[in-house]
């Protein structure tokens, strides 16, 4: 069977540190990747606004702007491409913050290659999965909200504004998936591409701002259910 996650794919590589990102872009290579270095914020940028890219690996810490600063303005142009960070911190807020700003996973270094390499994998299994998911009905209603998969634009009334990639991401997942109840462990396995045995949070942070943003009463939710101890259920009528 043919990986479709490594056809044609070509990474950008945002990393100052001259080893690491030298062994990582030998690796991503020998994977069959195409890949282009950046060694910092400011060059990454241009090198993004230039070129055509299936994923980015950004690291936080880089010299002119940071990896939170870079991924603010790649999706202001590209709502879609996979961001993989790499950073040295750890607490679930700063992930969810990284996340909030358009990250689609994160990676802690030290890490191992090989971990890494299977994140790259699974977030561009994810893209083709979403690209294809979306393709014939990039549409969805849910009473008087209305979401746009393809540009990620999300209208409520007069009110509109954009989701971010893991939202659209996981809302799509929870809709393709509707009437079944679904754990939080494949959520984090299947959306994020997560341990479900440390990041069980994440996904509550998530179902929650979705909440916000179409259900009426978001504390007595009418489509996306808690199912004690289970997970969750998104129940709708469909209006596609």
């Amino acid at each position: 069977m043919v990986d479709e996650s490594r056809l044609s794919a070509k990474i950008l590589l945002v990393e100052d540190e001259e080893s690491l990102a030298s062994g990582l872009e030998f690796n991503l290579s020998e994977e069959g990747f195409e890949v282009d270095w950046a060694k910092d914020g400011r060059q990454a940028v241009d090198k993004f606004n230039k070129g055509e890219y299936d994923l980015i690996i950004l690291d936080i810490m880089l010299p002119y702007q940071n990896g939170f600063e870079v991924a603010k303005q790649v999706r202001k142009k590209d709502p879609q491409i996979p961001i993989l960070m790499l950073t040295a911190k750890t607490s679930v807020d700063d992930k969810v913050k990284g996340l909030e700003l358009g990250a689609d996973d994160y990676i802690t270094k030290p890490f191992h290659l090989q971990e890494l390499l299977l994140r790259v994998k699974g977030m561009l299994r994810r893209k083709n999965w979403y690209i294809k998911s979306i393709k014939q009905n990039p549409v969805y209603k849910i009473g008087n909200c209305e979401i746009n998969f393809d540009n990620l634009k999300f209208r409520k009334g007069k009110v509109e504004f954009n989701l971010t990639h893991f939202e659209a991401i996981l809302l799509k997942y929870l809709i393709e998936n509707k009437g079944r109840v679904i754990s939080r462990r494949e959520l984090l396995e299947n959306v994020w591409n997560m341990n479900p045995e440390v990041e069980t949070r994440t996904v509550d942070i998530f179902i929650s701002r979705l909440r916000k943003y179409f259900e009426d009463d978001p504390a007595n939710p009418v489509y996306i259910k808690s199912i004690r101890s289970s997970g969750y259920i998104f129940e709708a009528d469909d209006n596609i």
